[in-house]
């Protein structure tokens, strides 16, 4: 069973029955997804290993896209190896981060991911310690991203962080100039790509936008 949540932001209790339903119960076939904002590696200090060991010893599969508030100097520095089809890396064995532009196939089911987004609240942060500049994507991963949708026609799910422009306009906000040109990318993606259902985090929302569409937040949706 795959199951996808939204931002977690390095609570450890979001994996737990109390946000999980039958979490205690799921195995090894199961994954767990979660649109970005991981958090577990930000700080990257004892505490936070500490919670990634605890969560290692989950039986199910932990895959996460990255979000804006990620340690992304840290993350890279994990190398990259091949899982189901895309590009990871592997944080513990059943911890891993599905890289931005990739096409995976869990489940006979085909997932694009493409993470980041804006940090509207940077001017708070400090560069390196609290916001890195990789949280927005780079011309590469647009690329890489583009080609893979082009050998793709047949997705079945779209996971992202932010939204595309329409869909964030249509959830009631305006879309940050900061953030236009990956918020354009989406709106193109949602328009060239075939797919069953969009799901995506940092909006802090439970919410359906239309038929295609649903932000996450604790909610935790259930693919069979």
């Amino acid at each position: 069973m795959i199951y996808i949540t939204g931002d977690v932001h390095g609570d450890i209790n979001r994996f737990s029955e109390a946000f999980i339903p039958n979490e205690s119960s799921m195995t090894k076939d199961d994954y767990l997804i979660i649109c970005g904002d991981f958090g577990f590696i930000f700080a990257n200090d004892d505490e936070e290993k500490e919670c990634l060991d605890t969560l290692a010893t989950k039986p199910y599969n932990i895959l996460w896209l990255d979000g804006n508030h990620e340690a992304f100097d840290v993350i890279n520095e994990y190398p990259v190896e091949m899982w189901n089809g895309g590009k990871i890396h592997r944080i513990r064995e059943n911890i891993i981060h599905l890289m931005r532009g990739q096409v995976f196939t869990i489940e006979n089911k085909k997932f694009f991911t493409m993470g980041g987004a804006y940090s509207i609240d940077r001017y708070m942060r400090k560069k390196g310690v609290s916001w890195w500049p990789q949280e927005l994507p780079s011309d590469e991963e647009y690329k890489e991203a583009t080609e893979n949708l082009l050998k793709n026609d047949d997705i079945d799910y779209i996971l992202t962080h932010t939204a595309p422009r329409e869909i964030v306009r249509r959830m009631g906000y305006y879309p940050d100039a900061h953030d236009m040109e990956l918020t354009g990318f989406l709106e193109w993606v949602m328009y060239e790509c075939d797919f069953k259902h969009w799901y995506f985090g940092h909006w802090h929302e439970d919410k359906d936008v239309g038929d295609d569409f649903t932000a996450l937040y604790y909610d935790v949706a259930k693919i069979a």
